[in-house]
């Protein structure tokens, strides 16, 4: 803005030369001047300096009278002057430049134009002016080189706060910053008005001395300034450049949470409600046990009353029976009853025709596979995290395809902190001679492939220089400015007036956004950390445009990797990012992330095939019987049960990209693991239940031991498999893509996994089962031994050194749920897992929203200390856009809802409610003024600026009627609008009009001229420095309820645009997406486990704990420091499948006990209790060793990795899973049910006739007789 200066420094140069009567300025007295006229400049290049003159005022002429008052107001038409004509054209010329900015402010404009002319023309000059040095010209006349200008303190600051306010929109920043270099206060811009400055400044020296320094008979000039807000509606300023005038806002009601004390009402009332109730449990139990100690006293006294012998018609036998009778369920489920069939008919047909089964299994999953040619991975984060019919994904097309893509940023920061640990003064000397060199560097750096350079690339707004923010564009001639004595005084006065030391790109440089780390002490000499930006144009993905720019960033990336080295040797460190670094490290991290999951699967598999293995083999028969231990083995159907779970995986895979859903990283990374932790547990489960009826039916056939099994096991898969499809089939209704096609690929592979294991999986159970039989070696069945302990299927069986449990089942059936189901273990569970719902429900509400990126990338990425710095040194905000939509702004009742400079504009048009919510930065987020392009339009149409709209060699609206002013009245209308606002939207900005339109709304409005409307225009602002992942979802939801409110009050399309926008549009909803889908998994487990187990109450009891799984694990969350977002809600929606899948075989081994296994609970159980029992023993076993185990060891793994983001979001939550999960199914659940569980009902697949009885007995007889569960001891 170097006309601004140049205006600025020819304003007391007004007067041709008239002789002087003195030098000085002897008389002080009204009527008389302190100088007047030119006499000549210093030297060649100088100005002309005004001539010291102490004669009297005198009347101008006629044409000189018609000159001044048309300046300078109808109170000059009858005065004295101090002034001549020529002088005036000077006035007026130089005021014309400087009214482009401070017209927008009747009073800012009057004040600066009254100031100049009582200065200038005043005939009581002397009384306020005094010349307090001369020097001789080259014209050898005397000439004043400095003056004093007595100004009374109520005008100077009348004066500034006039100013203060006024905003120069193309910028987005104020008129103070040129007019007065930023000042604070009236003195400082009185004084930058004043400081010489040759060339580019004032020539000679204008002082504005205190007023207690005056001496009679001089006084201040006290002329009285206009406000603002003054009450003359001609001078008043409208309410973007005068916070007075404007109308209160609306009050905004603040969406608190409800407190209690320092409590959150929630966790309030849960703490409370626990407290009640663990006090009510505590009183009835202490009522309980003392009607117990009275019951006993009565009973006692009573018996010694009577004769204890029992009567002939009593039978001892029976007494002892009823006490200790168990009830077996004695109705069938019907539901149940067809199931088991179905799934009994179908494993006989698997294990009798495994050929065929595995056959067509594995044509279906090749056949399904085959998708896999059409795999494609989706790595944007906008099209993984944003529903392309989002508000957000479609605003940010609208934006892209109108205005054109977000400019691309490459940061750097050079920090001092590596010396000492603490951070330093960075600046020095030597420091900025090689970051000069540094930034050379990079302008003449030519990209690797392409060879572009900056300057292909770079963002031009005037066409000309690229935006390059950082300290070395205080200095446009480069290091050679700067001199070892004298740089720390250049760069300070740069800083404290940026106006003149403007870049090459033509705007002023702000202190925040090229030093930080100064805000403590205040002296930006002292700063931490230098920050340069480089600004580069931006193209539509996939452009040759884009190609070129992501071209010259690799090639900066190399080239400030380097720079880091020399930094170190300069005990200084580098920081930076370019635009492409955080996608190419998010895919660093997924790469380091792969290598960790595959070491987890391959534990887990390890283990799984191990584990399944050794379920008839222990190492005591290992050492005995080694040849029976190999043919016992199952380790090759471990591996075959791991190979169906990566089948299904596969063939889920294969579906979904053949219909065209992209995989995720989080579907690459997660499905396998929740496949495997379904899959294994019902490998378990059936083996264990195989084993189990091959030990109570020997002599039955393979197929129809295997459809027994299926049929027992084959209803608690088909539930499980249910409520977890169901689960993650709700998730295809969320709008995240990411949730979305997770939840899609998860409900594939789990029903796939599960129609596999009741085919595939049960075929090669069977072909076990017959090498077995055979004797042949597990993993090499050509090898058979003839001697092997095993001579036939009876035998095997009947050995007694062959074991038909294991010391997990043992130690569940004899130790660990006896002890479970006494009544005061009962209680006290009640009492700790009930508490636990209280933590998490009293946690929930302080779970933070977000997802810092410094946890997506590796934990030793080089833009972690980028990151940092960003947060610790940077102090501005991000750019904000307020956009139009197809605006008709053509009739001046529209004009007035946008428009924000003219006293006729809506009290809350769009840019009056923008500048509003600036004032309160503390809950609009917004800080910086509004580029409103209507205003600066209507300004350049003024006639007074003359050297703007010009047609046919004279200047537009000069003629007008009714004229321009600044009512609106007489502004353009239709077709004559669009007319002048396409040609404002070429004009170029200059020295003579710098409210052109091309280089700060170039791109700005788009103009449809033959339907007469703005399809797209956009008022921009920023946000205030936002340092933490809660700012940006404030600033977001804050900038989204302004614009609605704009669009609502009056009927215009508007929305906020920035370019962080995209990524936090999934908070606007997460907690309702997370509360709905969550709801409605449990209202699905209910009703499907009530329809499958044949009772609400049962069903009640599962959901339940899977409820209190869920509200446990998000209340560890908040514990372990994991925010809500889209990466956690998937794993929450996990934990929902994996929760059923802990819970369901239980509960149902609870509703249809085996009646074998009841019969083993002898006579020390009875109803429920009898049937927690037998489900414990039943599938208890399976449920540790197959879910738990495995998940252990393969969560464990994570804790190794390098990634945050799984060390996070998948170690933390799956740790907290498996054993929150492991906790409530197998402690929690078996007391529920004990307690709350509802009916029982007959386990179709024994009559419970002979047939039972003796398996039942035989099963019984190989137990060893101390293992006799009947047994009280």
């Amino acid at each position: 803005m170097v006309w601004v200066l140049c205006a600025l420094s020819t304003l007391a140069l007004f007067v041709t030369s008239v002789p002087a009567q003195s030098p000085w300025t002897d008389i002080h007295e009204e009527g008389r001047c302190a100088f007047r006229g030119q006499c000549g400049a210093k030297s060649f290049f100088g100005s002309e300096l005004p001539c010291p003159d102490n004669g009297l005022a005198k009347a101008p002429d006629p044409n000189a009278r018609r000159k001044l008052v048309d300046i300078c107001g109808a109170k000059w038409s009858d005065s004295l002057v101090c002034c001549q004509e020529d002088q005036l054209d000077v006035l007026a010329s130089n005021f014309k430049r400087v009214e482009p900015l401070i017209s927008v402010c009747p009073a800012c404009k009057i004040n600066f134009y009254d100031l100049f002319c009582t200065f200038t023309c005043s005939p009581d000059q002397s009384v306020f002016v005094n010349v307090t040095k001369v020097q001789t010209s080259r014209a050898k006349k005397t000439v004043a080189t400095e003056l004093d200008y007595f100004v009374a303190a109520e005008y100077g600051s009348g004066f500034y706060d006039s100013c203060k306010d006024v905003k120069y929109s193309a910028t987005n920043g104020y008129v103070m910053d040129f007019l007065g270099n930023g000042a604070k206060n009236y003195t400082s811009f009185l004084k930058f008005l004043g400081d010489e400055k040759p060339f580019l400044g004032s020539p000679f020296q204008l002082n504005f001395p205190p007023v207690s320094q005056i001496k009679k008979p001089m006084h201040p000039m006290d002329e009285r300034p206009k406000k603002c807000n003054d009450t003359d509606e001609r001078y008043r300023c409208s309410c973007v450049d005068c916070p007075s005038s404007c109308p209160p806002l609306p009050a905004l009601v603040k969406d608190e949470q409800c407190h209690v004390g320092a409590l959150p009402c929630v966790s309030f009332a849960a703490i409370l409600t626990y407290c009640l109730l663990l006090s009510l449990f505590i009183g009835a139990l202490v009522l309980h046990f003392a009607w117990l100690r009275h019951a006993r006293r009565k009973s006692e006294r009573v018996r010694l009353l009577q004769d204890s012998t029992l009567s002939d018609d009593e039978d001892e036998a029976d007494v002892v029976h009823q006490a200790g009778e168990y009830i077996v369920p004695e109705k069938q489920y019907p539901l149940n009853t067809q199931l088991e069939r179905l799934f009994s008919s179908l494993g006989r047909h698997a294990a009798r025709y495994p050929g065929i089964t595995i056959g067509v299994s594995i044509f279906v999953v090749g056949l399904l596979s085959l998708g896999w040619i059409n795999f494609a991975v989706e790595r944007s984060p906008v099209r993984l995290w944003v529903s392309p019919t989002s508000a957000a994904a479609q605003e940010k097309a609208f934006f892209d395809d109108h205005f054109g893509p977000f400019y691309r940023t490459e940061q750097v920061f050079l920090v001092n902190d590596t010396s000492a640990g603490t951070p330093g003064p960075v600046l020095s000397y030597d420091t900025l001679a090689w970051w000069f060199d540094v930034e050379n560097r990079v302008r003449r750096l030519k990209s690797m492939e392409q060879g572009v350079t900056l300057d292909d690339v770079c963002f031009k707004p005037t066409g000309e220089a690229c935006v390059v923010e950082s300290i070395t564009g205080y200095f446009p001639g480069g290091f050679s400015d700067l001199r070892p004595d004298t740089w720390e005084k250049g760069l300070s006065d740069c800083i404290e007036k940026p106006v003149e030391c403007l870049p090459a790109f033509g705007q002023p440089l702000k202190k925040e956004m090229v030093l930080g780390g100064w805000e403590e002490t205040g002296d930006v000499l002292q700063s931490n950390a230098l920050i340069a930006t480089w600004v580069i144009s931006n193209h539509k993905e996939g452009t040759e445009e884009e190609s070129s720019a992501m071209d010259w960033e690799r090639s900066l990336k190399g080239l400030l990797m380097a720079v880091q080295t020399e930094a170190r040797e300069r005990a200084l460190r580098i920081s930076f990012s370019t635009e492409i670094s955080l996608e190419q490290e998010l895919n660093k991290s997924t790469n380091t992330d792969a290598k960790i999951v595959v070491i987890s699967y391959l534990i887990m598999f390890l283990y799984a095939s191990l584990a399944l293995g050794s379920t008839t083999v222990a190492l005591r028969s290992l050492l005995s019987h080694p040849r029976t231990a190999l043919v016992r083995s199952k380790f090759t159907l471990g591996v075959f049960g791991i190979l169906i779970v990566l089948m299904s995986v596969s063939a889920s895979v294969g579906l979904f990209s053949a219909a065209g859903v992209k995989v995720t990283l989080i579907i690459a990374e997660v499905i396998p693991f929740l496949v495997l932790a379904v899959g294994v547990d019902n490998i378990f489960l059936l083996v264990h239940e195989f084993d189990r009826v091959s030990s109570s039916y020997p002599d039955s056939k393979i197929e129809d031991r295997a459809a027994k099994a299926l049929g027992r096991m084959g209803p608690s898969i088909l539930l499980s498999a249910t409520t977890e499809t169901v689960a993650f089939v709700l998730g295809v209704f969320v709008g995240m893509p990411a949730v979305r096609n997770f939840a899609a690929y998860a409900a594939g592979a789990v029903v796939i996994n599960a129609l596999l294991q009741v085919t595939m999986f049960i075929s090669v159970l069977a072909l076990n089962e017959k090498r077995m039989e055979e004797g042949r070696a597990d993993c090499i069945p050509c090898v058979k031994f003839k001697s092997a302990g095993v001579v036939d299927v009876n035998g095997l069986f009947a050995s007694p050194n062959t074991e038909t449990e294991s010391s997990l089942q043992r130690f569940i059936r004899k130790s660990y749920t006896p002890t479970l189901l006494r009544r005061e273990v009962k209680a006290a569970v009640v009492v700790v897992f009930f508490g636990l719902l209280t933590a998490g429900i009293a946690l929930i509400p302080d779970m933070k929203l977000g997802l810092d990126q410094r946890i997506a990338i590796p934990s030793d990425s080089y833009l972690i200390p980028y990151f940092n710095d960003l947060d610790a040194y940077f102090e501005t905000g991000p750019p904000v856009y307020f956009v139009t939509r197809q605006l008709n702004i053509s009739e001046h009742a529209h004009q007035q809802q946008v428009c924000g400079r003219f006293t006729t504009c809506d009290l809350y048009s769009l840019t009056n409610t923008l500048e509003q919510e600036r004032k309160q930065s503390e809950r609009s987020y917004i800080a910086e003024p509004a580029a409103s392009w209507i205003d600066d339009f209507f300004f350049w149409l003024n006639p007074d600026n003359d050297q703007c709209c010009r047609e046919g060699g004279k200047v537009c609206f000069e003629d007008r009627d009714p004229p321009w002013n600044i009512t609106l009245h007489g502004m353009p209308e239709g077709a004559d609008f669009f007319h002048y606002l396409s040609k404002w939207i070429r004009s170029p900005s200059n020295a003579d009009c710098p409210l052109g339109g091309r280089a700060a709304y170039g791109n700005a409005v788009v103009i449809d001229n033959s339907n007469l409307t703005i399809p797209a225009s956009h008022f921009r602002t920023s946000h205030r420095p936002l340092k933490n992942q809660s700012d940006f979802i404030e600033a977001y939801a804050s900038a989204r309820r302004v614009a609605d409110s704009i669009s609502a009050k009056h009927d215009i399309d508007v929305f906020p645009y920035s370019n962080f926008y995209i990524y936090f549009e999934q908070y606007r909803s997460i907690v309702r997406h997370t509360t709905g889908l969550l709801s409605s998994a449990m209202l699905l487990i209910l009703v499907i486990t009530s329809l499958f187990l044949g009772s609400l109450k049962t069903g009640l009891v599962v959901t339940g704990t899977v409820i209190m799984i869920v509200v446990d694990i998000m209340g560890a969350m908040v514990v372990a420091g994991v925010s809500l977002n889209a990466v956690s809600l998937v794993n929450l929606i996990i934990s929902v499948g994996i929760s059923v899948e802990f819970c369901a075989h239980i509960a149902r081994a609870f509703s249809f006990p085996s009646h074998g296994v009841m019969e083993r609970a002898g006579a020390k159980y009875r109803g429920k209790n009898a049937r927690a029992w037998a489900a414990m023993v039943n599938v208890g076993g399976s449920v540790f060793t197959g879910i738990t185990i495995t998940k252990f060891l393969g969560v464990s793994v994570l804790a190794f990795t390098r990634s945050k983001i799984f060390e996070v979001y998948y170690f933390r939550i799956w740790l907290a899973l498996v054993v929150l999960a492991a906790a409530h199914a197998l402690v929690f659940l078996p007391v529920a049910l004990s307690i709350f569980g509802g009916n029982g009902y007959v386990d179709s697949q024994g009559d419970g006739g002979l047939e039972e009885d003796l398996a039942a007995r035989r099963q019984r007889a190989l137990l060893p007789d101390e293992d006799s569960d009947s047994d009280d001891g």
